[in-house]
């Protein structure tokens, strides 16, 4: 990766032969005469690295610290020439990840940079496994839908909306049917396949707002915000015709596999809670079974409900 530094330093000469430096020691380079100029490009230059001085007009080295740590990423090397007025400490609770006294010879800027960059990495491999890792944690392994533990929590979160903001809230729940058949016919690989194709089916008749899940086994879930019994029961007709329309063949035979879904769809009520709420998208879901599969049952909460 190239690393990108910004030299900022209202001494032209100091800031052109460390930027020429820089440039030579294989860096990516811009720099600023002043923290206003400094402020317009890091905008569009993202720097990696931050190198400025202390003393600069109107927008000081240390505020400048602060406003980048605020709101970018870069890592801040101070440089000053005033010893006795700034000291590490100051700089290191501005935000800075290092502290040079000019004049400083090049050898060792390279070296505080170098060692800078190390910790920057390493930052980012902490970042990049901690978002695996939460990735992981919310994440079904198989078809890389939202897995149940997960939603259940924005279940949870979009019941509290509605109930805030009186908003319509609809729930998906669907089970691709004789999938036990699937698996003891054609193997469990394949049957791991048909359930990465309908998880990709389902998302793809989904909106923006809306989030799949998979419940567990052959079950898949779908949170509907903002909508009513009636518009999800379009789109629970959409799934499970786009499903049913899906050629799938076996890879060793070539033969294609028949494979349909069965849903039930609901509106959460002001007579409901979490619980209700799940059930009757089971109950709905089970009523389309029980009417012959390869169907979509709407069930609203009735009057007296629970």
């Amino acid at each position: 990766m190239t690393i990108s530094i910004l030299v900022v330093d209202d001494d032209v000469g100091i800031k052109e032969t460390t930027e020429e430096f820089l440039k030579l020691s294989g860096y990516m380079t811009a720099s600023a005469l002043s923290g206003e100029e400094a402020v317009e490009i890091i905008e569009s230059f993202d720097p990696d690295i931050v190198l400025t001085d202390i003393m600069l007009k109107e927008i000081d080295g240390l505020t400048l610290t602060r406003f980048i740590k605020n709101k970018y990423k870069a890592e801040i090397i101070v440089m000053t020439g005033y010893s006795a007025a700034y000291s590490y400490e100051e700089a290191v609770n501005a935000g800075a990840s290092d502290f040079i006294f000019k004049p400083f010879r090049f050898e060792e800027l390279g070296l505080r940079i170098k060692r800078v960059i190390r910790e920057l990495k390493l930052k980012r491999a902490n970042v990049k496994l901690i978002t695996e890792l939460e990735s992981l944690a919310i994440t079904d392994g198989l078809t890389k839908l939202y897995n149940s533990r997960y939603f259940f929590k924005q279940l949870k979160g979009e019941i509290e909306r509605h109930m805030r903001y009186s908003r319509p809230l609809s729930l998906l729940l669907m089970d691709i049917d004789d999938f036990k058949r699937v698996n003891d016919t054609f193997g469990h690989l394949q049957g791991d396949r048909i359930l990465i194709k309908v998880g990709r089916i389902i998302t793809s008749c989904l909106r923006a707002m809306d989030t799949a899940y998979r419940y567990g086994g052959e079950e898949f879930t779908a949170i509907l915000p903002e909508t009513e019994i009636k518009k999800a029961c379009i789109v629970g007709e959409r799934i499970r015709e786009a499903v049913f329309n899906k050629k799938i063949k076996d890879y060793e035979s070539g033969e294609t596999i028949p494979i349909t879904i069965s849903i039930g769809a609901t509106e959460f009520s002001k007579e409901d809670d979490f619980q209700s709420f799940i059930k009757r998208s089971d109950t709905a879901m089970y009523m389309s079974k029980a009417h012959g599969k390869n169907k979509l049952t709407c069930l609203q909460c009735p009057p007296d409900y629970p």
